[in-house]
Order: C-alpha cells, then sequence, then structure tokens
C-alpha cells in the first residue's frame, strides 16, 4: 500500500510540473504577444491553457482519490491536499493569461497599447515568466526558492510605472483604452501574486507552518 501511494505522489508532481511548464509557457507567449500583436502567440496561449486546465481536472480527481484510499497523515497529508492548491493557482495563471491572449486578439492587428506603455508590458511578461519558471523549479525539487533568486525589480514597481504612465498626458491613452492596459497590467501582476502562493504551499510542506503564519514579502 505505501508503495503504491509514493508512486501517486511521485506521478502527482510529475503532472505538477508539467502544470508549472504550461503555465511558464503561456505567461511567456502572452508576453510575445502582447509586444508584437502576435496572432501566433495568442493561439498557443489558448491551447496551453486549454491542456493546462484538463490537467488541472485530472489533478484534483488524482488527489481525491489519494485522500480517499490512502488516509495519509501529516507530512504526506500535506503533500497532497497542497497539490491541488498549487494546481489551483497554476490553474489561475493559465486562465489569467488567456484573458490576456483575449484581448491581444480583439484588438488584433492592431497593438493593445502603445510605448512607453508596451514597454512596461514587457517588463512585467519577463518578470512573471520568471517566477513562474522559479515556482516550477521548487515544486520539482520540493524546495522553495531561496532568497537570492527573488531579488531585483518588482511587479508592484512595474506597476507604478504602468498608472503613471497611464496618467502622463505625453503618453495616456484614450480612457478606453487605458481602462483595458490597466487590467492587463492587474493580470499580469495577479500571476505573480499566484506564483508567491505556491512559494508559501512548498513552505508549508517542507516545514509545517501554514501559508498564512509565514511571513509575507513585504515583511
Amino acid at each position: 500500500m505505501r508503495t503504491q501511494f509514493t508512486a501517486e505522489l511521485i506521478a502527482l508532481t510529475k503532472d505538477l510540473t508539467q502544470m508549472c511548464t504550461l503555465a511558464h509557457d503561456a505567461v511567456e507567449r502572452v508576453t510575445d504577444a502582447l509586444v508584437d500583436a502576435d496572432l501566433t502567440a495568442t493561439y498557443e496561449v489558448f491551447a496551453r491553457d486549454e491542456q493546462l486546465q484538463k490537467m488541472y481536472g485530472a489533478c484534483e480527481a488524482r488527489t481525491v482519490v489519494l485522500l480517499a484510499l490512502q488516509a495519509p497523515v501529516a507530512r504526506d497529508l500535506r503533500h497532497v491536499v497542497t497539490a491541488i492548491q498549487i494546481a489551483g493557482e497554476l490553474s489561475q495563471i493559465s486562465r489569467l493569461a488567456s484573458r490576456i491572449a483575449d484581448q491581444v486578439y480583439r484588438r488584433h492587428p492592431e497593438h493593445v497599447a502603445q510605448q512607453p506603455i508596451l514597454g512596461i508590458f514587457a517588463a512585467m511578461g519577463k518578470l512573471a515568466a520568471e517566477r513562474t519558471a522559479l515556482a516550477g523549479r521548487a515544486v520539482a525539487d520540493h524546495q522553495p526558492p531561496s532568497e537570492d533568486t527573488l531579488d531585483g525589480l518588482t511587479m508592484e514597481s512595474l506597476h507604478q510605472r504602468l498608472h503613471s504612465a497611464l496618467r502622463d498626458p505625453a503618453s495616456a491613452p484614450p480612457t478606453d483604452i487605458a481602462i483595458d492596459n490597466a487590467l492587463l497590467g492587474h493580470h499580469l501582476e495577479r500571476c505573480v501574486d499566484h506564483t508567491a502562493r505556491i512559494d508559501r504551499l512548498i513552505r508549508f510542506v517542507d516545514t509545517g507552518v501554514p501559508p498564512t503564519a509565514q511571513p509575507s514579502d513585504d515583511d
């Protein structure tokens, strides 16, 4: 019975790692779509989201079976419960990328924004992709990313730059487009929020400290 449970946990981790790859690819390609008004990249985001959502459903079913039939305790229980939560965070990242891609699709062949706003979107998308890749490595290694990998440009600072550009008379687009641009920035920021939650979930598996009891990034 224990051998079967271990095998199921290994399979579950592999599924989560693949989902991380899909989420990273979706964020990376949606950034290309945003910056280049690339319709091919947009379609790729939709395809990755569809694949990831199917995997999410399968992962959810697998964890329910593990909980029902194996009755795990302590660390194993944390592992199983956290797995479905991580899958949910990855599902949300992919959904956000798909929503951004939808805006690109609707505006094509025009860009969703002009410079300098496009440059800010490029930086936000790059950061979101990097954080998603770090989350994927954390899931695969069962270890949260080290603090030194999280230094540098923050999404908060980029979001502030975006809002400044949207208010600047020299770069501010019409009101309807400005609202859409602000929403796109919010979606990219939310992607990073979900990767932060994944990091906390990995720490929970490792330490047993619930995510809500862990210090926030601002502490």
